[in-house]
C-alpha cells in the first residue's frame, strides 16, 4: 500500500537547547491532523544522492482532541553534524513546506487503563510526547485521581526540553510531579525534586508498584533498557511498561 503523504508548511522555529530546535508547523493542504498524544509523524526526503529516505519524529504539540484543519503541529528535532535531516530542516525557511506521513505509534495512554500512578521517563527528545499528553494527563488527574511522575533525564539544565513547561504544569496541578535528573551536576540553587544521576538511578526513589503503576519509557536506548529492567525487578508486567527506542540517524 502507498504511504500517502501531506505537506506540512513551517510556521515557527526556536531552539531548546544548544542542538535541539522546536519547529513549528500547518498542513499545507488545509487538512486536519487528527492524533493522538504519543504518536509520531515521519518526515520523507531525498539524501543528496537522490535516495530516498525519511525520519520520525514524535508530535509535541499539546493535544486533547482533533487536531483541526489549520492547527499548529509541533515537533522537536536533534540537529547533529553533517546530519541530512539537519541540514534539510536548517535550510528551511519560514513558509516552505516538507513532506509527512502519519500519525503513527502505539505509545499513547489507553483509555482502559484503571491504574493509579503512571511513571514517564524519558531523556532526550524523548520527553517530546509526554509534552503532548499534558492536557490529556490534567483530565485523567481530575477524573479518576490518578498521580502522575516525570522524569526526565539530561546533561544540563540547558539540555533540558520543555523544562519550564513541566514545572508550571506541575505547579497547577499537584497530582503531577517533576523530578530533572541531571547528569553532570546541579545548577547552584537547584529546586528540591533536582536530582543529580541518571533517570533510571531514581526509581527506587518511587517504589515502583505492580498493584498501582504504568510506566512509559522514552529516548535513549540504554536508558529505556535499564529502566525496563529495573520495573521489571519490581514486579511490573510487560503490560504495564510501555516503550519507545529514540536511535539517532544522520
Amino acid at each position: 500500500m502507498a504511504i500517502v503523504t501531506f505537506p506540512l508548511q513551517l510556521t515557527g522555529r526556536r531552539m531548546l537547547a544548544p542542538s535541539v530546535a522546536h519547529l513549528s508547523f500547518v498542513r499545507g493542504d488545509g487538512q486536519a491532523l487528527d492524533f493522538t498524544p504519543g504518536q509520531f509523524l515521519q518526515v520523507h526526503f531525498d539524501y543528496a544522492d537522490g535516495t530516498a529516505t525519511r525520519r520520525s519524529y514524535s508530535l509535541a504539540s499539546r493535544h486533547s482532541g482533533p487536531l483541526h484543519a489549520g492547527g499548529t503541529v509541533e515537533i522537536a528535532v536533534s540537529y547533529v553534524p553533517g546530519g541530512a535531516a539537519t541540514a534539510l530542516f536548517e535550510a528551511l525557511e519560514i513558509g516552505q513546506s516538507v513532506q509527512a506521513s502519519g500519525p503513527f505509534g502505539r505509545f499513547t495512554l489507553q483509555p482502559g487503563d484503571v491504574n493509579a500512578r503512571y511513571l514517564l521517563l524519558a531523556t532526550g527528545t524523548g520527553v517530546t510526547p509526554y509534552r503532548a499528553m499534558l492536557p490529556t494527563l490534567a483530565r485523567l488527574m481530575e477524573q479518576r485521581a490518578v498521580e502522575v511522575v516525570l522524569l526526565q533525564g539530561a546533561r544540563t539544565v540547558e539540555e533540558l526540553l520543555y523544562g519550564e513547561e513541566f514545572r508550571s504544569f506541575a505547579q497547577a496541578h499537584p497530582p503531577f510531579r517533576y523530578l530533572p535528573c541531571l547528569s553532570r551536576g546541579l545548577p547552584a540553587s537547584p529546586h528540591a525534586d533536582m536530582r543529580h544521576g541518571y533517570v533510571q538511578q531514581f526509581l527506587e526513589e518511587l517504589a515502583p508498584d505492580p498493584a498501582r503503576d504504568i510506566a512509559y519509557l522514552c529516548g535513549n536506548p540504554d536508558m529505556v533498557d535499564a529502566g525496563f529492567e529495573a520495573l521489571k525487578a519490581r514486579g511490573l508486567t510487560p503490560a504495564q511498561l510501555r516503550r519507545e527506542k529514540y536511535v539517532s540517524s544522520r
